[in-house]
């Protein structure tokens, strides 16, 4: 078996390079034409609701990326409608026996839009940026921390070394956090400056930023080096894209009935209904690899260092309760710490449900038996309360009051905390919070080291992802392993015990699954659905008059 085949996924099997699924109205139009023929011009208008401050792809881990990754940026591969890594930037690949050697035969002719060529060079730079500790990259470059060096054969092979074997390292060069950077403006220019202007050498070249207002892209007129399974060539269709961040769920919905988009990411749940027999638009609700949204409990510190405590808080919240109360029928309820459509995720294993009961009878065990005057639990003098910083958006959840106030019927006090984005960020990683929330998708099941391993708990060096701090032997153990084989006997059953391990330590509250929802207008064509991420690619979409 391949190691590429090892990381297949079952979203990317069903996606493939079909047309973004949609769910009620008409049939869009398909990659080889559909029920139109390509148009050239117009500008797509395309809105969003949060802006990630920066638009390095390497220094950031915010999921905008899974869309401009595909605008600005090319990757060394692609993942095919099986989801294993093809021929993109890297034309070919040869792995060693020891699996520690990747030898890349790269792509001639290609340019980034400030005129940097793309060679061996050019990765080996871009290797080094992601893992630069003063790109602080929280994503790509744990990714790829494995990554030795790299050997320069001659200027279009690269011979990369890795410190140990690491079956997802093709996989994950295929997502958009990974994008090929140009060199010449990596070491011209500094993070700040990447994050304000990066440049890549995609379909679209970046144009214009105003935080918390908009990014423009214009067509690159001389693109033409596409992965292969677009079925297409040349300069994109579009004139250009603009992108307005849109922090109001009510009035990014209306706005794009009203025609001033052609396209809208994370629709409001409550409006799919109203998409769906709207004989404009186009629903598009996907199911993505990954970790489910969660509650993260800060096990290095008190009250979540107690287990009891733990197991009382996720005894507590009624999961199906705030499913039916935000998901509108759009989001299954996760059953433990993988998505379902994750690769080796494991059905048998089930985390507990709620149990008010239990909750109190686990708090009582934990010597939390005295009431504050708000009926809130005390023990020695103390309140049993947590922080949960939360970032302050036009449109906050309801779903931290519903944990708010479930938590409070078993006398457990959560202070929610709305802070602005850079805060929370800052107290994300410094592990300064009791509570976090949040979900992180990735393409392989490799998901569960990039959250769970020891390794990845956050510290001076590395933005790391483990965010509830926990850290145990026999996880770490089974992950290593999990990244060094290819046995896929073996790795459904590593993977299995890491599953069953975590819900037995329950670092956390697993709610639901993680998946996307798109509007789009039918006036626009061509899109697909990227087999990485589960999330639209404009390379060659048109706009229909």
């Amino acid at each position: 078996m391949s190691p590429s085949r090892t990381v297949r996924s079952l979203v990317a099997t069903l996606a493939g390079l079909s047309l973004l699924t949609a769910c009620g109205g008409g049939t869009a139009g398909t990659v080889d034409g559909g029920s139109t023929r390509p148009v050239r011009g117009g500008t797509l208008n395309l809105s969003m609701s949060l802006d990630p401050l920066c638009l390095d792809p390497h220094a950031i881990s915010s999921d905008v990326e899974q869309i401009f990754g595909h605008i600005l940026t090319d990757n060394l591969v692609y993942l095919d409608e099986k989801g294993d890594p093809s021929p993109w930037l890297a034309t070919s690949w040869e792995i060693s026996p020891d699996a520690k050697t990747y030898t890349f035969h790269l792509r001639k002719g290609v340019t980034f839009s400030d005129g940097a060529v793309f060679d061996a060079q050019a990765v080996v730079t871009n290797f080094e940026h992601m893992l630069n500790p003063a790109t602080r990259s929280p994503l790509a470059g744990p990714y790829i921390a494995p990554y030795k060096d790299g050997k320069i054969i001659d200027d279009h092979t690269l011979e990369v070394h890795l410190s140990r074997p690491y079956v997802p390292f093709l996989t994950v060069l295929a997502q958009g956090w990974l994008g090929m950077e140009s060199p010449k403006a990596i070491k011209e220019s500094t993070p700040a400056q990447l994050c304000e202007h990066p440049v890549g050498s995609g379909p679209f070249v970046l144009t214009g930023y105003t935080k918390n207002q908009s990014v423009t892209f214009a067509r690159r007129a001389d693109y033409n080096w596409p992965p292969d399974l677009l079925k297409r060539s040349g300069p994109a269709y579009l004139d250009g894209i603009k992108v307005d961040w849109v922090g109001q769920d009510a009035v990014r919905f209306n706005s794009l009935v009203s025609g001033q988009y052609q396209a809208t990411g994370y629709l409001p749940a409550q409006n799919a209904q109203t998409v769906k027999s709207n004989p404009n638009l186009e629903y598009h609700n996907n199911n993505r690899i990954g970790w489910p949204f969660t509650l993260d409990f800060n096990v290095s510190r008190a009250p979540f260092d107690d287990i009891d405590v733990r197991r009382a808080f996720a005894a507590s919240v009624n999961v199906p309760a705030i499913i039916q109360t935000i998901g509108f029928g759009q989001r299954q309820p996760a059953t433990g710490f993988l998505d379902r459509v994750t690769q080796y995720y494991d059905p048998k294993v089930k985390f507990p449900g709620y149990d008010p009961a239990k909750a109190n009878q686990l708090l009582d065990q934990a010597g939390w038996t005295g009431r504050d005057a708000d009926g809130y639990r005390t023990k020695d003098g103390k309140v049993l309360e947590a922080q949960l910083p939360v970032t302050q958006t036009a449109t906050v959840s309801p779903i931290y009051n519903l944990v708010q106030a479930q938590a409070k019927a078993v006398g457990f006090k959560v202070n929610v905390n709305l802070l602005p984005l850079t805060q929370v960020t800052t107290l994300r990683y410094a592990g300064d919070y009791d509570l976090l929330s949040g979900v992180w998708h990735t393409n392989t099941p490799d998901v569960l080291y990039i959250k769970y391993a020891t390794e990845s708990i956050p510290n001076d060096k590395r933005l790391g992802q483990n965010l509830s701090h926990l850290s145990d032997p026999e996880i770490d153990t089974w992950l290593e392993q999990a990244r060094q084989t290819t046995d896929s006997a073996k790795l459904k059953d590593l993977y299995g015990k890491v599953q069953q391990r975590l819900v037995d330590l329950v670092p956390g509250v697993p709610i639901y699954d993680n998946s996307v929802l798109w509007a789009t207008s039918k006036k626009l064509q061509g899109v697909i659905t990227d087999t990485s991420h589960a999330t639209p690619v404009f390379t060659y979409a048109w706009l229909t008059k």
